[in-house]
């Protein structure tokens, strides 16, 4: 991922200098292991541990050698037996290079896990503090762009939250889905290394074995994850693209902060533009698109090809520096969202009453119209309103059919925003819980 949209502590999971460092643990956790069952002499397997850990791999070096093997593992294998000495004739018995590959790729997307679910706990926060701080401003809500009845700008937030508890929910499944080790040699079997070995270099690195591997950890736990990667993105699309509705001239109910010495337009100085969401928009649609091809990996020839290594070298680190960024960007965008309730009320108040619609439609059904003569005397009154031929309330007051039933105090009540808003405490429990 380029470095506009990386931030160090997701980046830092992906650097050379971290992926060489996990494949050393996973060796030396490996040969503790062994030396645990007596199959390697416990000095040796100390001596790797002390001096590996206390060397600093040389990423140029390894690149250096990796030229004439064209081998990864072996290149990193030939520069720690530089740093290492004699004993590294012990490191990597019975282990295949994937052992070393899918283990290290299962701690990095676990520790990614860690780092999105520490971004959605700031989200939420900052989601409940805004739907509370919103709960009872009224606006009007829309189906189809267009306007239906009113709800607050609170609900539309405390939505955001639900959608978003779900997403920390799911991210939890994903990195437990792939918080699995696979240290099992060719093709799985052990016939090479025992089992023993395998939950002892699990238990170190907060792994669990795998059941059962082939010569690669099965790929639908990484189509799982990506996939999970890609559904929460989609989530930071759709706020995002309520802001941007929000935000437009015509509506102008919300809209990003404008911090001082910010430009809009290179040339329209009085431009303010909801950038930030757009650009959430677009890093969203780079996640989803990494979730296919994650998917494809699943199927790979027999015990193993490495037609998924190419794919996972780009989107493991990628998908999660692009969801780690977006995410803490829309956190910083709800924290300091410009909200307009003034607006609001003025787009509510927009179409002169015809968002009671509904409301007038049951009244009169309740009076013992039938639905289909009630949905016609309502909309037959609406539709000059939508012209802009006067008001909602007084068109209704002039028409005999609708007087007949409805007493003109009545018909009044019946443009009180009030119901609309009388469940909205019920709903945020439901949401927030008690302490919500």
């Amino acid at each position: 991922m380029i470095p506009r949209y990386s931030r160090p502590e997701m980046a830092a999971i992906w650097s050379p200098e971290t992926r060489f460092r996990i494949w050393f643990e996973i060796e030396a956790a490996a040969l503790d292991g062994m030396a645990e069952i007596g199959a390697v002499p416990k000095e040796a397997a100390r001596a790797v541990r002390e001096r590996g850990e206390a060397a600093v791999f040389d990423v140029a070096r390894i690149d250096e050698i990796e030229r004439e093997t064209r081998h990864d593992v072996i290149a990193f294998l030939t520069h720690l037996a530089e740093i290492v000495g004699p004993e590294s004739r012990y490191v990597h018995q019975g282990l295949t290079s994937s052992d070393v590959l899918d283990t290290c790729l299962s701690v990095q997307l676990v520790r990614a896990a860690d780092l999105l679910l520490a971004d959605v706990d700031a989200l939420l926060a900052a989601l409940k503090r805004r739907a509370h701080e919103y709960k009872d401003t009224v606006c009007i809500g829309r189906s189809h762009g267009i306007h239906a009845e009113p709800t607050t700008f609170g609900l539309k937030l405390a939505f955001a939250y639900a959608e978003f508890a779900r997403s920390r929910r799911r991210l939890h499944a994903a990195r437990e889905e792939v918080a699995v080790a696979a240290i099992s040699g060719a093709v799985g079997t052990f016939a090479n290394i025992d089992p023993r070995v395998e939950a002892h270099v699990a238990r170190a690195l907060g792994l669990r074995p795998e059941a059962i591997s082939t010569q690669v950890i099965p790929r639908d736990r990484h189509a799982m994850y990506f996939a999970t990667l890609g559904v929460v993105a989609s989530s930071v699309e759709r706020l995002a693209t309520e802001i941007r509705h929000l935000q437009r001239t015509e509506v102008r109910e919300a809209e990003e902060f404008f911090s001082p010495g910010q430009k809009g337009s290179s040339a329209m100085p009085h431009k303010r533009n909801p950038v930030l969401s757009e650009n959430l928009t677009g890093l969203a649609r780079l996640v989803r698109s990494m979730a296919l091809p994650a998917m494809e990996d699943v199927a790979l020839w027999h015990e193993r090809d490495i037609s998924h290594s190419s794919v996972e070298r780009v989107i493991g680190p990628d998908a999660t520096i692009a969801l780690d960024f977006a995410l803490v960007r829309l956190t910083g965008l709800i924290d300091k969202l410009l909200v307009y309730p003034e607006a609001m009320q003025r787009n509510l108040d927009q179409l002169g009453g015809l968002v009671h619609s509904q409301r007038v439609l049951l009244a009169l059904t309740a009076a013992g119209m039938s639905r289909e003569d009630a949905y016609r005397v309502v909309q037959r009154n609406a539709m000059p309103v939508w012209e802009g031929k006067g008001d909602f309330l007084s068109l209704l007051r002039n028409d005999p059919e609708v007087t007949r039933k409805i007493p003109e105090n009545d018909l009044a009540s019946l443009f009180d925003v009030a119901p609309h808003i009388a469940h909205v405490d019920e709903i945020f429990h439901r949401v927030f819980g008690v302490s919500g």
